[in-house]
Order: C-alpha cells, then structure tokens, then sequence
C-alpha cells in the first residue's frame, strides 16, 4: 500500500514537473507576443525591432540649421552585379520634406509609401502641403498602432525626417522610432553607431551654441558628414555616402549629387 501511493504520488506531480522545465526551456514567453506586456512593465518585440535597425550596418546622420536641414547616410551595394543608381535610402516624401531610413530597407519602403500616401491625403483633402511636424505624427501615429495589434508587427526601421516648414519659415528635423515616439531635434543619428555619432553632435552643437554661432548650410552639411566620417573612422569618396538638404535658398527636397558632394569632401579635407 505505502508502494502503491508514493506511485500516485510521484505520477500526481509528474506534469507539475514537466510543465517546470517547459517554462524554463522557453523563458519568460513574454517576448513571444507583442501585446503584452511584461512584468517589468516592457514589450520585448519593440525592443527587438530596435535591434533590427542595426542589422544593415548603416548609420544616419541629421543636423539642423538655421537655415538649413541635413541628412547623411552610408551607401553600401551588396553585390557588384546590382546597379548602384538603384539603391538608395532618401527618399522624397512631399515637395518639402524627405527622410533617411535606417533599418530593413523592405520595411522602409513600407514606411514611406504610408507616409506619401497621409500626405497625399492630406494635400487632395486641405488644398496645401502637409507640413513636416504634422506628417511626423502621423507616422508615428502609425507606429504605435503596430504595438498593439497582435496580427501586426512593429517596423525594423527608423525614419529620420527632415523638411521646410513655410508656417515658420525654418527648416525642421524630426526623428521616429518604431515605437511611435517621434521629436524634434538639432542634431540625431540612427543605426550601430548612434550613440557615438550623438555625443559628437553633442558636444559640437553646444560649443557653437556656447559661442552664439549660427551655422550656415555649408557648415551644416560639413559638420552631418564629419560627424559620420569619425564614428565610422572613415575616409569617405563621393560614392560612398548620400547627402539631402532642404535650405532657405531651395526649400524642395533634394539629394545632392556626387559632384556636389566632392566639392564638399574635398572642403572638409583642406580645412583639417
């Protein structure tokens, strides 16, 4: 009989046992939907998409002027079979603005095709240009609602967004993450290399602002490409990076050509 019960008992606490081990073999489960929430209060698939932001190996630059937005970005091809005029990460989202993507270039394009679609909207729907600030927040309206539909899933990109507000006369720059948090900054970057590519916007945009300097589109644009060159610790040829501005001058997107983007190397390199 004692033989007969210690059996019941041990089969009595065999699932017990193995659901144990199931739960240590597949964690917390808590990164397995994005919905929920764990109880350190975090969704780990928007953490996971910020990791794929990293994946492509490509770091973003933007700085703002007072007279000038700038976006900065490496050009990398994959294979020498693919022609280099296809690939690209600027795109022109309205007649003002644009943005840099950096992350899944698939997702990216998604992105952008949302976002000329809002804007596209916007304009048949009001009659003028959507501005900037308000074509910001609605991708990242957009974003947000990706982290709380289970049959959705966040992007693996962020969007860098410059552009010429003609409210205020000033150029913008704007920065949304696949969370949906979206602001404006002076100087941001994205990808692997942000954080360093940040504290060096830091600490140059506090040293002009220190000595109340305004810096002109030439001294923007030279300082985005500076900032990418020493994170990255290059030496860069035209070919190797892609440049956008909108300007007071040319309030129109625009991504500079190769020759354009040559004179201002070979600038950079004769000043230091």
């Amino acid at each position: 009989k004692v033989f007969f019960l210690c059996v019941i008992s041990l089969c009595a606490h065999a699932p017990v046992i193995c659901f144990a081990k199931m739960a240590n073999q597949r964690g917390t489960g808590f990164d397995r939907h994005i919905t929920i929430f764990s109880p350190e209060g975090r969704l780990y698939q928007v953490e996971y998409a910020f990791k794929a932001v990293n994946q492509g190996g490509i770091t973003s630059v933007g700085v703002r002027g007072k007279d000038c937005a700038v976006v900065v970005t490496q050009k990398k091809v994959s294979d020498k079979l693919i022609d280099a005029t296809s690939v690209t990460r600027m795109f022109k989202l309205t007649e003002r603005s644009g943005c840099v993507m950096t992350g899944l270039i698939a997702d990216s394009r998604a992105q952008v095709k949302r976002a000329r679609q809002e804007a596209a909207n916007f304009s048949y729907k009001y009659g003028y240009e959507m501005c900037p600030d308000i074509l910001s927040r609605r991708v990242a309206e957009t974003n947000q609602i990706y982290t709380q539909v289970a049959a959705m899933r966040p992007l693996g990109c962020l969007m860098i967004m410059v552009g010429w507000d003609e409210e205020s006369d000033s150029p913008e720059l704007y920065k949304i993450d696949p969370s949906g948090m979206v602001c404006g900054f002076r100087g941001c970057s994205a990808g692997p290399k942000s954080t360093e590519a940040n504290n060096y916007l830091e600490k140059k945009l506090k040293k002009k602002h220190d000595q109340k300097v305004d810096m002109s589109a030439s001294d923007t644009i030279h300082l985005a490409i500076n900032a990418l060159a020493t994170v990255l610790a290059a030496d860069f040829k035209p070919t190797d990076i892609e440049v956008s501005l909108v300007t007071r001058d040319n309030p129109v997107f625009s991504v500079m050509s190769e020759a354009d983007i040559d004179q201002h190397l070979t600038l950079i390199a004769e000043r230091s």
